[in-house]
């Protein structure tokens, strides 16, 4: 039996896709890394992976986890030897139970950010984890990458809202740690092994995760600043005077705005006279919008910025406000081929950093064209340069241009990877910027969960 007939055999001939049907699993959503594969299988339960890795272990057949090619470092797509068979767990994905309770979710792998949100909200709780792309976000995916978003400042990256988990092991042994618990310290907590691993130690089939309340008012504003040191001063004062009622706190530069206007026209820009930043922020409370709006603008008072910022009166300005923040990274997609890093420093040291940075890059490229936004609440920036060729010939200086940005990171004691994973992009790089221990021991659980080295090959390490 060839190896097409022995998949068809484990998982139904509908299950198996070959030749043309493959090509939108091949392809990473940037079109920077196009790969060839065996088949793309599409298994239906935790049961069919686990048969399947059996023979892929049996047969030493590369095994490429995909939720929902979602990826910005070719983490899910395989490479051009067409040996490896893409596992889509599309199919898998079900809400398997909201317990409102225990205030936990149970969800397969492939259940969308957005079906599982859903199922939160009509249960009345809140699951926090929050994308642009929350209908393309396949749940595996986001643990896989330890996926950040919009409201990590308050709630945590996924691995804070992550409890338990159930994962296929490379030779086919199903880990079950699917427990709704809050407190265990009963050993290891081998969930955390998986979660940020992007398939490299096994594939997550289910997870368990935590829920909040879901709140009853929010505030929403942009506010206009001069640079990112008052932004700094605003979330400061903003924890001081609101607490843990700040969830999200973006900063977005003048140019961010600038190619909105060029390329999604169908945005208006938010202030006659773009400043030179701004910050969307938002609050979330259990009380009263009138109170929470209230207490932001008396903030914004306190800093001698509530003239000039635009306080969301309703859930429709507040959606506008939230349409420009996520209409940047398409924005930049229109505008052409970038050079994109996904950094983090201490939230102290973004005005440094930000500084630091232009003028390195400035110093090697005069039309170096710097677009700079992010998460500053957590540290989080996404610093991505155009140059003058927006081809892929830009990508020809991306060696340069890393080594540049990188070095301003790391002299803050920063990452350069905060929330989109490492996959083949920085797979090279990544030797550089952890120590030699920590490599040796990633290496070493590597060997130890993943012998023959089929899972998900010549990602991470």
């Amino acid at each position: 039996m060839n190896s097409l007939d022995a998949l068809r055999d484990l998982l139904g001939a509908d299950a198996v896709l070959t030749g043309e049907a493959m090509a939108p699993y091949l392809l990473d959503q940037r079109k920077r890394y196009r790969g060839s594969a065996l088949a793309v299988v599409q298994p239906a339960s935790t049961d069919e992976v686990a048969a399947l890795l059996r023979w892929c272990s049996q047969t030493r057949t590369p095994v490429v986890p995909q939720g929902g090619n979602t990826s910005l470092c070719g983490a899910a797509t395989p490479d051009g030897s067409a040996t490896a068979v893409v596992v889509s767990l599309a199919r898998m994905n079900r809400v398997l139970e909201v317990d409102a309770g225990n205030n936990t979710i149970t969800v397969e792998a492939g259940c969308t950010l957005a079906d599982a949100r859903a199922a939160a909200h009509k249960a009345g709780r809140l699951l926090a984890a929050h994308w642009a792309v929350d209908s393309k976000v396949r749940l595996g995916g986001a643990l896989g990458t330890n996926a950040g978003g919009l409201n990590v400042l308050h709630y945590g990256n996924t691995r804070e809202l992550t409890l338990g988990l159930e994962v296929v092991l490379p030779d086919g042994e199903v880990l079950g740690a699917l427990r709704g618990l809050r407190k265990d310290s009963s050993g290891y907590d081998l969930k955390q092994l998986f979660i940020g691993s992007e398939g490299t130690l096994g594939i997550i089939t289910r997870a368990v995760l935590r829920l909040d309340s879901l709140p009853t008012a929010i505030a929403t504003a942009l506010v206009p600043i001069a640079d990112a040191q008052a932004a700094i001063a605003l979330l400061r004062e903003l924890q001081h005077t609101a607490g843990d009622r700040v969830t999200s706190f973006e900063l977005i530069s003048r140019r961010c705005w600038e190619l909105i206007a060029e390329h999604c026209p169908e945005l208006p820009a938010p202030f006659a006279a773009l400043p030179p930043w701004c910050v969307l922020l938002e609050l979330s409370d259990a009380g009263t919008a009138e109170a929470l709006r209230a207490r932001l603008g008396d903030a914004l008072t306190t800093l001698g910025l509530r003239d000039g910022a635009r306080l969301a009166a309703n859930e429709e300005e507040r959606g506008a406000y939230w349409a420009w923040r996520e209409a940047i990274p398409e924005a930049q997609k229109r505008r052409g081929v970038s050079i994109k890093h996904d950094i983090a420093v201490p939230i102290s040291s973004i005005p440094a950093f930000l500084v630091e940075a232009e003028a390195a890059l400035k110093a090697l490229y005069a039309d170096a064209d710097i677009v700079a936004f992010g998460h500053v609440g957590d540290g989080n920036l996404h610093y991505n340069l155009f140059r003058d060729d927006v081809s892929d010939a830009a990508y020809d200086v991306e060696p340069q241009v890393n080594a540049a940005v990188y070095a301003v990171v790391m002299r803050y004691d920063g990452t350069i990877s905060a929330e989109h994973g490492i996959g083949q992009l920085k797979r090279d790089l990544l030797p550089q910027f952890r120590s030699a221990a920590e490599m040796t021991l990633m290496r070493a659980i590597k060997q130890s969960l993943d012998p023959l080295g089929i899972m998900n090959p010549g990602k991470v390490l």
